[in-house]
């Protein structure tokens, strides 16, 4: 079965939960790697797409629950499977 994934980032690169340029770098890298393998994985930055977090009904209603100190959040197939902090390349692997 094909996987839908969906990133739900924060709005800058100075994370609140100690996420470095150097690790975006690195996962944006990764992100690449994986739809060069047909992975569909989509990007949403708070601050470039924030409609994207309000349309997409288990991230607002966690935003809203829990703030914004879930970011990143990633949701598989429309089923959360990781708040704040970004998956690595192995849990990638493991979806």
């Amino acid at each position: 079965m094909l996987k839908k994934i969906q990133i739900y980032e924060q709005a800058t690169c100075c994370a609140k939960n100690g996420v470095t340029q150097n690790e975006l770098d690195q996962f944006s890298e990764l992100i690449d790697k994986l739809r060069s393998n047909d992975i569909y994985v989509e990007r949403y930055n708070l601050s470039t797409s924030p409609m994207e977090f309000v349309n997409n009904k288990i991230v607002h209603e966690l935003l809203y629950a829990k703030g914004t100190s879930q970011l990143p959040i990633t949701v598989v197939n429309n089923v959360i499977i990781m708040t704040s902090r970004y998956l690595t390349e192995n849990e990638f692997i493991e979806l």
